[in-house]
């Protein structure tokens, strides 16, 4: 588990193909990690990525094609900076949201505007997320944990903006998105869980006579 608050950005130091899956080592570039060790977890740009080996400078992690395929780790080349957070231990504080690496979506930036001290990033993603993306709820964007700003639904997406204080910017990636850049989406898990609970988005599913019988809300002659 992980929380979305970023401690550091790293580097894409090499990655080799092997087998069609992908390896990749990161440069922690000094952040903020606690001493790695082969099996632990790290999120990296929000996907939760296993520790295979540890250098000097970084570790080396595994990539399968399905992650490949439904991150934007399939569009980064060597030399690309990403987020880096350690998995989340007992007892320290949940800054963020609970957040579990396994990426929702890829969206994509549509722009970025400046607003006072902060930024505002406009966003598009898969319009199937729609229903998890709620305005003042959580969603983690490349592993952040922000609060959405805005939200609608178009025919074919669901736009949303985030707000980025100063202090975000300057400890993620996020200052360096422009227009098309593409991100990680993670939507909030109590969302996720709260529509495998429902029998189904219909409210009006599963109402029958019998139902409004049984709370009162009709006659039972």
């Amino acid at each position: 588990m992980f929380t979305g608050i970023i401690r550091g950005v790293g580097r894409i130091a090499e990655q080799t193909n092997i087998g069609g899956d992908r390896r990749v080592t990161i440069d922690n570039q000094g952040a903020n990690l606690p001493s790695l060790n082969n099996g632990d977890s790290v999120a990296v740009n929000g996907v939760c990525l296993t520790v295979v080996e540890t250098t000097a400078a970084g570790f080396s992690a595994d990539i399968s094609l399905e992650t490949l395929g439904l991150t934007t780790f399939g569009e980064l080349s060597t030399s690309s900076e990403v987020n880096l957070e350690p998995a989340l231990s007992v007892g320290e504080p949940l800054g963020g949201h609970l957040l579990t690496g396994h990426v929702d979506g890829v969206g994509r930036v549509l722009e970025v505007k400046e607003s006072a001290r902060s930024a505002t990033i406009h966003l598009a993603a898969e319009a199937e997320l729609a229903p998890y993306i709620a305005r003042k709820g959580a969603i983690a964007v490349d592993g952040v944990s922000l609060t959405v700003n805005h939200v609608e639904n178009t025919m074919f997406a669901v736009n949303f903006s985030v707000n980025i204080v100063p202090h975000t910017q300057e400890k993620t990636i996020i200052l360096g998105y422009k227009a098309g850049t593409a991100v990680n989406i993670e939507v909030d898990i109590i969302a996720r869980y709260l529509e495998r609970l429902a029998p189904s988005r219909d409210v009006s599913a599963g109402i029958n006579l019998e139902l409004l019988k049984k709370h009162g809300y009709t006659s039972t002659d």
